[in-house]
């Protein structure tokens, strides 16, 4: 009988620990003293091997955890592209590719002012489009790109965006990783978008490693609980963009720098 009594005695207090541990791993690296990175050359290596998947997978707790302080930062998190409805949404992501959030941001306003529908956009015409976004890079195909997407709107679907990757992927300029993103944003589908970002924090860390990023979007779909998916790649994207660095990752800075994987980094004790 009294092993029955102190088994779950030993499981609560496990469970206390590791929400203590949780509440001091969020409270250092809000302090900036989460962990350290190595030196350059350790941080290459580490990186190499991540890249190899030779790092030790995260358990099913860890993964949650991980999300969880995400979630406890940023409850709503939003993409940074500006649009206004799902069609600017769609143009947006399109222009995105090889280029910043930031930089499509400062040249799409005007555009969707002057055309936030497809019929709009064909009527303004493949040239003034350039003139609209020719700071953004590749802008001549991407205009090229716009025009007939705008145009197969409107012949195929009645000028509406389909909530359906497939009929995504058929437009010119969209592949796999705008339509999720499309399908996420605007008609709430738990998908999961894996950019540059995306792809880094996954391998580096060992949450969701792979050679491409189809690889890694089914391993993340199948490894983040059902009830963070919706949020998930928002979460990542943005972790790799401000805090996951390609070059010098801020791993003081890092939430999640005690489950994370990497041993490019090195964790100080609390």
């Amino acid at each position: 009988m009294a092993k029955k009594t102190t088994r779950p005695a030993a499981q609560a207090k496990k469970t206390v620990s590791r929400s203590r541990g949780a509440k001091t791993a969020l409270k250092a690296a809000k302090a900036g003293k989460a962990a350290r990175r190595k030196p350059l050359k350790a941080q290459v290596k580490a990186d190499v091997a991540a890249s190899h998947g030779e790092i030790r997978p995260w358990t099913e707790a860890e993964v949650r955890e991980a999300f969880k302080r995400f979630q406890s930062v940023e409850p709503e998190p939003k993409g940074e592209l500006q649009h206004v409805n799902p069609f600017t949404l769609l143009v947006a992501v399109v222009l995105s590719a090889q280029a910043t959030d930031a930089g499509v941001n400062k040249a799409t306003p005007a555009l969707f002012a002057a055309a936030d529908t497809p019929e709009k956009m064909v009527a303004l015409g493949e040239a003034k489009v350039r003139d609209f976004i020719k700071t953004i890079g590749l802008y001549r195909n991407k205009a090229k790109n716009v025009i007939a997407l705008s145009e197969k709107l409107i012949a195929e679907y009645g000028g509406e965006v389909p909530g359906d990757r497939e009929a995504l992927e058929k437009l010119p300029g969209v592949g796999r990783k705008t339509a999720n993103v499309v399908l996420n944003m605007a008609f709430q589908q738990p998908t999961m978008a894996v950019d540059t970002h995306v792809f880094r924090v996954s391998n580096r860390t060992g949450l969701a490693p792979g050679k491409n990023p189809l690889e890694v979007e089914l391993k993340l779909v199948e490894v983040i609980p059902p009830e963070f998916m919706m949020h998930a790649h928002h979460w990542l994207i943005l972790h790799g963009r401000y805090v996951c660095l390609a070059r010098k990752p801020l791993c003081e800075k890092c939430i999640i720098a005690d489950l994370c994987r990497w041993p490019g980094k090195t964790t100080l004790a609390a």
